[in-house]
């Protein structure tokens, strides 16, 4: 590890893995890149703890299209991160997301449908006798619609994608540490260097915070800036049932639960009710959600799904922006070299690659190339514009 690098990035997860790997391979960056990452196994990271999952289907322009980049970096993807000829498979099951809509909710299923398809994201609406017929598994009967995507959306391996970013950054030069940014030495506009949990000290000429649900909040502190994201946990259930689902996509019920298949069985999960959602860092699994909560969703809309038996289950953490659900993206005006990637909400991994992307234009251009996601900044937060996400799943 060297005394000074040109890019300093805090976690190394995998928005922190696409930004390192998007500069190493810029043609118009040639600067030196350190990624710190305290959990290097990545046990207890969100990206893979999650129910890796991808779609187009939000309501906010910007995610839709981050995420449409995110399907096709996945599936072109040994043009971007072949290693000596060897293309990473990440298992893309490009199956689908359905969502699906009560009568009251048809006309935010309908409102968020026009604004995709004006993007170029397939998806179809579906009434619910085309909903029967095309999942005869699923109960429609207080159904009023459905979205379905078509296609780039599904589900994949979230830790052979971040494996693969790491490998791919660690080639182009990249330098991985298994630390954590403990302290920040800030002189008027600028961060000057970082201090780590192992004592080092290293001079930087840029800070990515990317430190995710556990750290990035506490990140922002040292420099001053109060980010409004906390952690809040998630649980994953993973559950076997007699009865197969044929064409199974990725389904979230109109209460929010959600399913998909995985391997043999299915996995499953809810966000809990807002006054049982408090800010946590442990990892326990509420299995009283699941039963209590999740099944009888479950059980209504799946009738198979009246027998089944949770053979697994774990809990993960989402960076959950309160203010408006969506991430808040590059620096803060009181900042010049501190760039922000956080608060994605449960949307980090779908839209890594086109934030990883971001992050490198705004440290190689100072400004974005690709995509205008300035409405993403921190101006909207400071002027308290929220700039809401509908689709929160």
């Amino acid at each position: 590890m060297h005394e000074h690098y040109d890019v300093v990035i805090a976690g190394g997860a995998v928005v922190g893995s696409a930004a390192a790997y998007f500069l190493a391979a810029s043609a118009d960056f040639d600067g030196s890149v350190l990624v710190v990452e305290k959990d290097p196994g990545y046990q207890r990271a969100a990206t893979t703890l999650s129910a890796a999952s991808i779609r187009h289907q939000f309501s906010t322009p910007e995610n839709i299209r981050l995420s449409q980049f995110g399907s096709a970096f996945i599936q072109h993807l040994g043009d971007y991160l072949a290693v000596d000829g060897e293309v990473p498979d990440v298992g893309f099951h490009e199956a689908g997301y359905l969502f699906l809509a009560s009568p009251a909710g048809r006309a935010v299923l309908e409102h968020n449908h026009r604004v995709q398809r004006e993007l170029g994201a397939a998806v179809t609406l579906l009434e619910p006798p085309a909903l029967a017929a095309r999942f005869p598994w699923l109960a429609v009967d207080d159904l009023a619609a459905g979205s379905l995507g078509l296609a780039g959306e599904g589900w994949f391996d979230a830790y052979s994608l971040l494996r693969a970013l790491r490998r791919k950054a660690q080639a182009l030069g990249v330098h991985y540490v298994a630390d954590e940014v403990v302290g920040l030495q800030r002189e008027a506009r600028a961060i000057r260097r970082v201090r780590l949990a192992s004592g080092a000290q290293v001079g930087c000429g840029r800070l990515i915070n990317a430190a995710g649900a556990s750290g990035s909040t506490a990140l922002a502190a040292l420099a001053g800036i109060d980010l409004p994201v906390h952690s809040r946990k998630r649980c994953v259930f993973y559950f076997r049932c007699h009865d197969g689902l044929p064409g199974c996509p990725l389904v979230v019920d109109p209460s929010g639960a959600y399913f998909r298949p995985e391997g043999p069985g299915f996995i499953a999960g809810i966000a809990p009710p807002a006054a049982a959602d408090p800010d946590c860092s442990d990892f326990d699994v509420d299995h009283a959600l699941f039963d209590e909560v999740l099944w009888p969703l479950l059980a209504r809309r799946v009738p198979a799904f009246e027998a089944l038996k949770v053979h697994n289950a774990w809990a993960g953490h989402y960076d959950v922006n309160v203010f408006d659900h969506n991430v808040i993206l590059g620096p803060h005006p009181d900042l010049d070299n501190l760039l922000f990637a956080n608060g994605f909400s449960g949307h980090g991994l779908q839209q890594a690659p086109a934030v990883g992307r971001a992050l490198a234009e705004l440290v190689a251009y100072g400004a974005y190339r690709s995509l205008d996601l300035r409405a993403l900044g921190w101006e909207r937060v400071l002027a308290n514009r929220p700039l809401r996400e509908l689709n929160v799943v």
